[in-house]
């Protein structure tokens, strides 16, 4: 199979100065670009300091199977562990759908001002409370 270079996979990484991470994904996110997207946020992930933020900019993104999938919750696994928030940001429809039908889309949540969550995970207080709403960073 041939691939049209409207899907041709391609990463764009940087950190801002403030030390937050964004990656632009652009094309097909699948078995043969998993990993590269993986390798790319652990770059960013397993070098001290670890962002407070990582954002993965989805807008370019035209395909995502679920290769592309494991990569993504690969990618919030470890970004928890390096107490960083994940962001899908401008999710296509063809991402959209996949999260809803895996029932994945809350795993990446925080969107949303009124939600106290961030890149998916409870936010709380210094005495265990939820903490406030708050916009994510960025918006």
């Amino acid at each position: 199979m041939t691939a049209h270079s409207d899907d041709a996979f391609d990463l764009e990484a940087t950190r801002d100065p403030a030390g937050d991470a964004h990656i632009r994904v652009t094309g097909d996110l699948d078995w043969e670009s998993a990993d590269e997207l993986v390798e790319a946020a652990r770059t960013f992930l397993h070098t001290a300091p670890a962002p407070g933020t990582l954002r993965l900019c989805c807008a370019g993104l035209t395909t995502c199977d679920s290769t592309g999938l494991t990569a993504l919750l690969t990618i919030r696994r470890e970004a928890t562990a390096a107490d960083t928030d994940l962001y899908l940001d401008d999710q296509p429809p063809v991402l959209k759908r996949l999260l809803s039908v895996t029932g994945t889309t809350h795993l990446f949540g925080g969107a949303d001002p009124g939600d106290a969550r961030v890149g998916g995970r409870e936010r709380h207080t210094a005495d265990g409370g939820p903490a406030p709403a708050q916009a994510p960073p960025g918006r």
